[in-house]
């Protein structure tokens, strides 16, 4: 006598058959569907003649779900994302602990469509051991788990207004850090470390904003967040400075790029040039020559929106410039080197006329070392190769490849050809060096006339 056993998935009907041996007792039933209602039969048959039908309805246990992640991890907060169990289940069964209170274990139930849920009111700097299962009737799955460490909380040293630092210390060896700071509702940045920086300074910071900093260790892709922090910069004595004279009464005192805003607190930023260290600093620098690597015979359109790179040759902008010499009395710095020698001229009275007007010049009241080139050329229009508003014999600008505000021609031409020394077409400052010899460095700044190294601070 032999036995035949048949399985039958409820929702399909789809059957299945097995034959078993006249001595076997039992038989394992593989690759039936998690979570699903089976209908057995068990027959025994000889020759012709079979018994009546042994029949049993079974249900699987339901898969558990997979790919269990926690992500967003902050120092009380986290969250669960999962990818839900093959076939239908009617609940998630979460519990927790952590290594602080091991014998308290919290447990979450959460509808059997979810994917993700929020831990919150979690202690900082702790570790968390996560168990999720699935449910369907009292059908319960295996488990899976992960662990977790939420971050710890510093205060960050030196808050200033526009910069702070942010130190963290961890037991665990990371490959990387990431560190993520933003005002909410703002712009986030992000910032990748070796693993072996455990300070960084956080620097172009908006004053008086609301921080939130998160560092993260990296493991083989995967982060983890290490501590976060919180604070609020500090106050500037100019907000939105409207040129480098402001900024410097800010605190600034090294030379580099920085944001003003000549429009005010609700104009745009734009990023100049600030030259703190001559003659007590705050200049806005508007012109570089020092290397060739920028062509500087240009067009009129080029000229009134500025061209180069800030951090070596350029011309900030004929627009700017107005906006910037229009808002009250303004100085001209305009400094000079050649080899080991250097030299400078400095004007109290520096404007640029608006677009309608040509961006005329007007230029006055002489110090310094250099010769006063300049003067010549106040109460001219600018003048590129291509517009040249008040032409007087020549065409200056294409006969000596530049943009500047020519005369007939020129005393000062700094923005000419660099590096040429013949037919007066170089980086020219007559009544320092000549028409024949090209100036291989400039720098034409401005500020406020009234401020000074001894009226500043």
């Amino acid at each position: 006598m032999n036995y035949v056993c048949m399985y039958i998935f409820f929702l399909s009907g789809e059957s299945r058959f097995v034959s078993l041996g006249s001595k076997q007792s039992h038989v394992v039933l593989s690759k039936l569907s998690p979570g699903t209602s089976y209908m057995i039969s068990i027959t025994a048959t000889n020759d012709a003649a079979q018994s009546d039908d042994l029949t049993s309805i079974v249900t699987t246990v339901p898969a558990p779900p997979k790919h269990l992640q926690v992500t967003n991890v902050t120092h009380n907060r986290a969250l669960l994302r999962w990818t839900p169990s093959l076939g239908k289940v009617d609940r998630f069964i979460i519990s927790y602990e952590s290594s602080k209170t091991p014998n308290v274990t919290v447990t979450v139930m959460l509808s059997g469509t979810s994917v993700e849920h929020l831990l919150k009111g979690l202690q900082k700097d702790t570790i968390y051991t996560i168990k999720m299962l699935s449910q369907k009737d009292s059908l319960k799955s295996t488990a899976i788990s992960t662990s977790f460490t939420t971050a710890n909380v510093v205060k960050p040293s030196e808050v200033w207004a526009r910069s702070a630092v942010i130190a963290w210390k961890t037991p665990t060896v990371y490959q990387s850090y990431r560190v993520i700071y933003e005002v909410p509702g703002k712009e986030k940045k992000e910032v990748i470390l070796a693993s072996t920086v455990t300070e960084y300074k956080l620097t172009g910071l908006l004053p008086m904003s609301r921080y939130v900093v998160v560092v993260q260790g990296e493991k083989n892709g995967h982060y983890t967040s290490v501590i976060t922090s919180e604070f609020i910069t500090g106050k500037l004595r100019f907000p939105f400075p409207m040129d480098c004279s402001q900024e410097l009464l800010n605190g600034a005192s090294e030379s580099g790029e920085v944001d003003i805003y000549p429009g005010g607190k609700e104009g745009e930023a734009v990023r100049v040039y600030c030259d703190m260290e001559a003659d007590g600093g705050g200049w806005t620098v508007f012109q570089r020559r020092m290397n060739g690597k920028t062509d500087f015979y240009r067009t009129w359109p080029e000229y009134s929106v500025g061209f180069g790179n800030l951090s070596e040759e350029f011309w900030l902008g004929n627009e700017l410039l107005h906006n910037l010499t229009s808002v009250g009395p303004v100085s001209l710095r305009v400094d000079l080197q050649s080899g080991n020698d250097t030299a400078y001229a400095h004007y109290t009275n520096f404007s640029v006329a608006s677009e309608e007007r040509n961006y005329t010049l007007t230029v006055s009241g002489y110090t310094g070392t250099a010769g006063d080139s300049m003067r010549y050329h106040s109460g001219r229009p600018f003048s590129t190769s291509d517009k040249d508003p008040d032409r007087l014999e020549t065409h200056c600008a294409k006969s000596y490849l530049g943009g500047w505000w020519y005369k007939n021609c020129y005393k000062a031409n700094l923005n000419g050809l660099y590096g040429a020394h013949s037919k007066n077409q170089g980086i020219v400052w007559i009544d320092w060096k000549g028409k024949d010899s090209s100036i291989p460095f400039t720098e034409m700044k401005l500020r406020p006339s009234w401020f000074s190294s001894a009226t500043h601070g």
